[in-house]
C-alpha cells in the first residue's frame, strides 16, 4: 500500500498561512464539558494568538471555569482545497483596558487599517485571550495531488 503523502505546513508556510488570515473558530468547554464553538478574529504576536472579547460573554466565562481551549483556522471549499491549523493550550485572560488597546492596536496593524474609534471606548468592559499552543497540527490538502 503506497504511504500517504505528508499533508503538514511546513514552519514557514504555517505562520505565512496564519499571518494570511484572520478569523478563527474557538471552542471552549461549557460548565457541562460540551464544546463551545465561536467565530473569533485573533491576530499572532510573537507565537501567540490574541483575542479580544467582552468580559461577560460566555466564552470568557468557560475559559475562566476551565483555560483549556483550542482554536482552528481553516480555508478552502472543495476537499482538494483544505487547509489549516488547529492549536490548543491553555488561556490566559488579560483584563486591563491598556492590555486590550495593545491587541486591538495589533489587529489594527494587521489588517492595515487605521483603529475604530470605538475600540478604545469599550476597552474597559473587554478582555484579552492570549493563546500560547501546546500542541498545534496542521493539513494542506493540495498536497495529496488529488489522492484522496
Amino acid at each position: 500500500m503506497p504511504e500517504r503523502p505528508d499533508i503538514r505546513l511546513t514552519p514557514d508556510e504555517q505562520r505565512a498561512f496564519l499571518r494570511g488570515n484572520r478569523k478563527c473558530a474557538l471552542a471552549t468547554l461549557d460548565k457541562e464539558g460540551f464544546p463551545h464553538i465561536t467565530a473569533m478574529n485573533y491576530v499572532l504576536y510573537d507565537g501567540a494568538f490574541y483575542m479580544t472579547s467582552y468580559g461577560k460573554a460566555q466564552k470568557v466565562l468557560n475559559i475562566r471555569r476551565d483555560p483549556k481551549i483550542a482554536i482552528m483556522v481553516e480555508t478552502g471549499s472543495a476537499y482538494a482545497e483544505l487547509k489549516g491549523v488547529m492549536a490548543r493550550g491553555l488561556c490566559e485572560i488579560a483584563e486591563s483596558p491598556d492590555a486590550v488597546n495593545e491587541g486591538f492596536g495589533w489587529m489594527a496593524e494587521q489588517r492595515g487599517e487605521a483603529r475604530s474609534p470605538g475600540s478604545a471606548r469599550s476597552a474597559p468592559k473587554r478582555v484579552v485571550l492570549k493563546l500560547v499552543p501546546q500542541k498545534a497540527v496542521s493539513w494542506d490538502h493540495s498536497k495529496l495531488g488529488g489522492r484522496y
